[in-house]
């Protein structure tokens, strides 16, 4: 039998055979993808001729495409689709993958090639775009360890694969206890939980296998039960479960692997010449250095903390008030300022989700895009990877642009959090390729799934990122969409949650699922006022979370790395109620890759520039100006990595942003 995966993807728009496809199909095509790739390098490395820009490294650039194609699809399906052959497979692939990168790092012959062309670069007559891939490559290479001589060479090849294992095993460990852990309801612990979450509680029972309601450990459950539940044990018990993933002592505790990463880690960049890790990570962004990092985040801790003990005080009021016994805890504050926001503001998610469903929400995203960048998006049915994946094609004045799905629903067989990939980058080397972009969301189903605000808000969160897959225009799969530095990765993603609070847009889409009436003005004033409600919390459970992941890596790994989580928030007098958003035995950004270690700042950093970004709007005609978004197109979201963010971003705004924009966006300049 023919692999579907190994053969010519000919559905519309090259979208791959996903009925076709067996899971058996991956391993057999993965070992073809590896050879054929090794022996495209191999062919640029012994080439006789002198080392040109195109036999070198825009045969790079083309040198793994079957290898790319099967990958993107493997990992997106491994991630938002789990099964047991893939989880194994996942495990199988990670030392090898690696190995197979530093295959490439290591070869001394394909680098000198690499190094030759650099050293001529001035006379190559080069675009800016060339020479900004030119000049990634060969970062890429001395990063790698291509500088690397003998025993440090083949020790830093060993620590880059256990390190590929390690992170694999720490996601797959967290997924598992996800999936396992969950806590049954009477019919009494339904009591006075609203109609969505009893709702939510009884489709996880049902997909659990249970006779009763259930509370899972996924965010969009968990979340409102803590927020609706006056069982104060109830609270108790769930939200431990959930802080507690990846450290209950079975079989797949992290907090072992966690340590084991954090050595190599140190080991890595000592290698490579750093004086930690924070250092090698960092050198490559925005930011550049720990110590910037550092003096942002204090920045904002400071009015952030401040704000966030005068919340904690009120709230502690309300839990003695209603007779319990104090100090205010974890589990307690979102019971507690869900009731103060009702009371103070009259607003509550009861009132709102009905208005925000998740096909309004999508309606909303998508006009959005229409008005600012003229994009249509027309529905496509077909057999996708999963029954509830949703298609969409991506047009503009009659242009296939890109093919967008959204998957948007928690199942077991999903990793937790929302995210955003490609299926395919675009790119025009080698023919016009057009993306086919993911969105990954985890909400709980129902008819019609209801939204709360934070999820509207992390449904235009990665539109966004999909926006800056989209619109990418440019020639080298390197630079491609989001493959930007990651302190401004999320740029687009943040600044594109403005358009959720724009009320011309809540007006026209916020309305009742059942009746089709729009928010009513009274509700809709009120949420726009509440829009910087309770941000002090989130403010503090994010610094802590980016200062623990930063103290990680500044220094030497430490032995014990929840000693040093303790040390460090003990260190911030962190308030008692409040804990890190992603403790450090469940902390995927950081310790499932490389991705965001050293790095989990970048949301906020971004953040500055998206306060001021949206800015540019209000200051011209308003948010749909025309010629701010086209400016907004040419210089970030299609622009991908061609220029250094720094220059792209002041491309688009003419200066680079201050941290007031910030404090000013999550209301807290009058903490300061």
């Amino acid at each position: 039998m023919t692999n579907p995966l190994l053969s010519p993807w000919t559905a519309p728009f090259n979208l791959p055979p996903f009925a076709a496809i067996r899971d058996e199909d991956f391993a057999p095509a993965f070992s073809v993808a590896l050879a054929e790739a090794r022996k495209n390098i191999a062919a640029i490395a012994d080439l006789t001729e002198p080392p040109t820009f195109a036999n070198t490294i825009a045969a790079l650039e083309l040198a793994e495409t079957s290898l790319d194609r099967i990958s993107r699809l493997f990992y997106n399906l491994a991630g938002a689709d789990s099964t047991e052959t893939r989880e194994a497979l996942m495990r199988e692939l990670a030392p090898k993958m690696s190995a197979f990168s530093s295959e490439i790092t290591n070869n001394k012959t394909l680098f000198r090639r690499i190094n030759d062309l650099w050293s001529r670069r001035d006379t190559l007559g080069l675009t800016s775009e060339e020479l900004r891939v030119l000049t990634l490559y060969r970062r890429m290479f001395v990063r790698s360890g291509a500088e690397l001589q003998g025993a440090a060479a083949e020790r830093l090849t060993e620590i880059k694969m256990r390190l590929a294992v390690l992170g694999t095993t720490f996601a797959q460990n967290l997924l598992a206890d996800e999936r396992e852990w969950f806590m049954a309801l009477t019919e009494d612990d339904l009591s006075g939980l609203p109609t969505f979450v009893v709702t939510a509680a009884r489709a996880a029972g049902v997909e659990r296998g249970q006779n009763s309601p259930v509370v899972t450990l996924n965010r969009s459950l968990i979340v409102p039960f803590l927020q609706f539940s006056p069982n104060r044990s109830l609270r108790k018990i769930s939200y431990e479960a959930w802080v507690r993933r990846g450290a209950n002592g079975n079989a797949h505790d992290n907090r072992a692997i966690v340590a084991e990463i954090l050595m190599l880690r140190e080991e890595r960049a000592k290698l490579l010449g750093y004086a930690s890790f924070a250092d090698f990570k960092l050198e490559p962004e925005m930011a550049k250095t720990p110590e910037a990092v550092r003096d942002l985040l204090m920045r904002v801790w400071k009015p952030a903390k401040l704000k966030a003990l005068a919340d904690a005080a009120v709230l502690e009021a309300m839990l003695v008030a209603d007779g319990e016994a104090g100090p205010l805890e974890a589990w307690d504050w979102r019971y507690y300022s869900e009731k103060r926001r009702k009371a103070e503001h009259n607003l509550d998610e009861v009132a709102l989700k009905p208005y925000l469903s998740l096909d309004a929400m999508l309606g909303a995203q998508f006009d959005c895009a229409n008005r600012l960048f003229n994009l249509e998006f027309r529905e496509i049915k077909g057999s996708f990877y999963h029954a509830d994946v949703r298609g969409w094609e991506v047009t503009r004045a009659g242009k296939h642009i890109a093919v967008f799905f959204g998957d948007y629903f928690a199942r077991t067989s999903k990793r937790s959090g929302a995210w955003c990939s490609a299926i395919r980058s675009q790119k025009k080397l080698g023919g016009d390729v057009r993306p086919i972009v993911l969105n990954v969301c985890n909400f709980s189903k129902g008819e019609p799934t209801l939204l709360s605000y934070d999820d509207a808000r992390t449904l235009f969160h990665e539109f966004g990122h999909a926006l800056h897959q989209m619109l990418s225009d440019v020639t080298f799969g390197l630079i491609s969409g989001t493959s930007v530095a990651r302190d401004f990765v999320e740029l687009p993603s943040q600044l594109y949650e403005h358009w959720l609070e724009v009320p011309e847009v809540l007006e026209k889409h916020a309305r009742h699922w059942q009746t089709g009436e729009a928010m009513p003005a009274d509700i809709l004033k009120r949420l726009l006022a509440t829009l910087t409600y309770d941000q002090s919390f989130a403010t503090v459970e994010f610094i802590s979370s980016a200062l623990v992941d930063l103290a990680f890596h500044e220094g030497a790994a430490p032995t014990d790395p929840m000693a040093k989580q303790s040390e460090v928030l003990e260190a911030l007098e962190m308030p008692q109620a409040i804990r890190m958003r992603h403790a450090t035995p469940h902390f995927t950004h950081v310790f499932s890759s490389d991705g965001y270690s050293s790095g989990y700042y970048s949301y906020m950093w971004s953040e500055v520039m998206d306060a001021d970004a949206f800015a540019a709007f209000e200051e011209a005609s308003g948010p749909f100006d025309p010629a701010v978004a086209a400016l907004l197109e040419k210089h970030i979201l299609s622009a991908g990595g061609s220029e250094e963010a720094e220059v792209l971003y002041t491309r688009f705004r003419g200066k680079m942003p201050d941290v007031e924009a910030l404090l000013k966006g999550r209301g807290l300049l009058d903490a300061v």
